[in-house]
């Protein structure tokens, strides 16, 4: 399964690694702009919401977060079915 989306600066795709590698990369991405966006498909959407919770709780606690539910249509290249895969994006705002 592919997405099509190119990566963007100030964005942070939330899958498999660790809770604190995103957590990190989150109060990196502070250092440089006013607002982080994290965006999560599928299983890694509560990893999403977790990061956004340790970022607000022991980097920044004035934090605002915005949420933005949506459905992505995924296509698999070998049986070329498509699928909805549940989507989440948390932008994070000093």
């Amino acid at each position: 399964m592919e997405s099509t989306q190119p990566i963007q600066q100030g964005v942070i795709l939330v899958g498999r690694k660790p809770l604190m590698a995103y957590a990190l990369a989150a109060f990196t991405a502070f250092q440089k702009s006013e607002a982080v966006v994290l965006k999560a498909r599928g299983r890694a959407i509560s990893r999403a919401v977790d990061v956004e919770e340790v970022t607000k709780r022991k980097f920044f606690p004035t934090l605002k977060a915005e949420i933005v539910l949506g459905t992505e249509i995924v296509k698999d290249k070998q049986t070329s079915r498509e699928t909805a895969v549940s989507t989440i994006e948390i932008t994070l705002r000093k």
